[in-house]
């Protein structure tokens, strides 16, 4: 017979598992390809020292002369701190209770909460990755009929409940989107909340709150604590194409970042426009497109070798080439669920019949070589 203590064993013991392997390799191809780990966790923050440069203990010499000074490597520490990442799973008690005699009903009930919770997260983990922490959705540019017509539609989905700032910083309330016209990017929200121009969106509750994503790399003059104008080695490489993208605008990219900054590139992410643009390219002078299968069962097209991978979170027009060999997701632990002092998951909503089992890790994303990243810019077909 099911029972809520089942329930509680299956999500420990069976689900916890598969739920953490999923989100950790099927969510998305980037995260796939990034090392997780607990290292330079230092209580509430993540101090981890970059090196740049190289070792200045090297010369050459006399026969009989001096040997050359001892200079060790450059650092800089780069400093931040870990971000909340929660997932929701809702059993109400009456499900719970018509599954009661059939397991199998019972396995059916929590995928179904497990497949809703790999959808949430494929949509926000991927979006937070080429994020820049603030937790930015989109900017109202005007209004019609109630309707915010915003700058960008990519991070916007039906269902997503959005804090509203005005342009001072105030925030307005929180909504939920109920339609997205994406040809005209006019936002409908449920009436909470009345748009106006230059009004901000962002998750619910999460305004400065997530991961330092890919764009905060290229975006604002400080990152993990450091002033890149105070460090300008720390600048990645950019470049505004202003059209269609090439072999040789792509190639001069990946070679100025082994040249300068000792960087391979082995993932490049681009936005639909840059992925058809390129296809448009390679089609007209009949080059073969080349297919290849990633980790977590992902198919993309290829650049010499390098997976080419559309990503509707990439900015419009962009092209990210990066080294996934630089950056790291420090975490003081992996996904775990939050627990009662009687070591509870499962936990009534006030007022309700239901049962709330909450998913949570504590980590943030670091790039140990800023300068070792590209993006291009301004792609168009």
């Amino acid at each position: 017979m099911v029972t809520l203590q089942n329930a509680e064993n299956a999500l420990k013991s069976v689900y916890l598992g598969t739920v953490t392997e999923l989100l950790n390799t099927r969510v998305n191809p980037l995260l796939t390809k990034i090392e997780q780990t607990s290292a330079d966790v230092w209580g509430k923050e993540i101090r981890t020292a970059a090196k740049f440069g190289i070792n200045g203990g090297v010369g050459a010499g006399d026969e009989d002369g001096d040997l050359p000074g001892a200079y060790g490597n450059n650092y800089l520490q780069f400093v931040t701190t870990l971000k909340n990442l929660y997932g929701q799973i809702e059993i109400s008690d009456k499900a719970i209770r018509a599954s009661a005699d059939g397991r199998g009903a019972f396995t059916g009930l929590l995928n179904a909460e497990l497949e809703g919770l790999l959808n949430a997260s494929k949509f926000n983990l991927g979006r937070m990755l080429y994020g820049d922490g603030t937790g930015l959705l989109a900017t109202v540019k005007s209004v019609a009929d109630g309707k915010g017509v915003c700058d960008t539609a990519r991070n916007l989905i039906e269902g997503l409940v959005v804090d509203v700032f005005s342009s001072t910083g105030t925030k307005k309330g929180t909504a939920r989107i109920t339609y997205i016209d994406r040809s005209s990017k006019s936002v409908t929200l449920d009436g909470a909340v009345t748009f106006a121009v230059d009004d901000k969106m962002y998750v619910q509750g999460s305004k400065d709150k997530e991961i330092t994503g890919i764009g905060a790399l290229f975006n604002g003059d400080t990152i993990y604590g450091i002033k890149k104008s105070a460090h300008p080695f720390l600048q990645p490489y950019t470049k505004q194409v202003g059209g269609g993208v090439d072999e040789l605008i792509i190639q001069e990219a990946i070679d100025s970042l082994e040249n300068d900054a000792g960087s391979t590139v082995d993932f490049i992410a681009c936005s639909q426009e840059a992925k058809y643009s390129f296809i448009e390219y390679m089609s007209a002078f009949r080059r073969n497109i080349d297919v290849m299968e990633l980790s977590g069962g992902f198919k993309t097209i290829s650049y010499n070798g390098i997976p080419l991978v559309y990503d509707r979170f990439v900015p419009e027009g962009c092209m990210y080439l990066l080294n996934t060999k630089s950056f790291k997701l420090h975490q003081l632990c992996d996904w775990r669920f939050l627990e009662t002092e009687n070591g509870k998951i499962l936990r009534q909503n006030q007022g309700k019949p239901t049962y709330t089992a909450t998913l949570v890790k504590y980590c943030d994303l670091i790039c140990s070589k800023p300068n070792g990243q590209a993006v291009l810019t301004g792609i168009s077909r």
